[in-house]
């Protein structure tokens, strides 16, 4: 399991909060004084706990569940056609009015960035 590096409380603690809170009767404000979070953080578990059970109070990714302007498959496509025929960057940028920022983050994701990459190495001969 990893933890975030801030994180004020474990997976255990954080169920043992939602025990006492569903158990034993304890208030939120008590719970949250207790494990020096917020009241709405105590409230977030307690909710994740009744929809999800304990694998519910695990720590969550924060990375985007998708990305909303993402270039289109056809712009991505275009552009490995164009590095493939020896276009620098900017080159590509400029026919087909993108940004250079965006070509350049594009032929990293495709193993492009540098144009020696898109010769295959020669086998070792010895």
């Amino acid at each position: 399991m990893k933890l975030h590096r801030n994180a004020k409380t474990t997976p255990a603690q954080r169920l043992h909060m939602v025990q006492r809170h569903l158990l034993e009767g304890w208030d939120v404000a008590s719970l949250a004084d207790a494990g020096g979070v917020s009241q709405r953080t105590v409230w977030k578990w307690i909710a994740r706990f009744r929809a999800e059970g304990i694998l519910g109070l695990e720590d969550r990714s924060s990375c985007p569940h998708r990305i909303a302007n993402r270039t289109d498959d056809r712009t991505v496509e275009r552009v490995r056609k164009l590095r493939h025929a020896r276009l620098a960057a900017w080159q590509i940028a400029e026919l087909l009015d993108l940004a250079r920022s965006t070509v350049s983050a594009i032929l990293v994701r495709l193993g492009l960035s540098r144009l020696r990459l898109l010769e295959p190495k020669e086998p070792v001969r010895r």
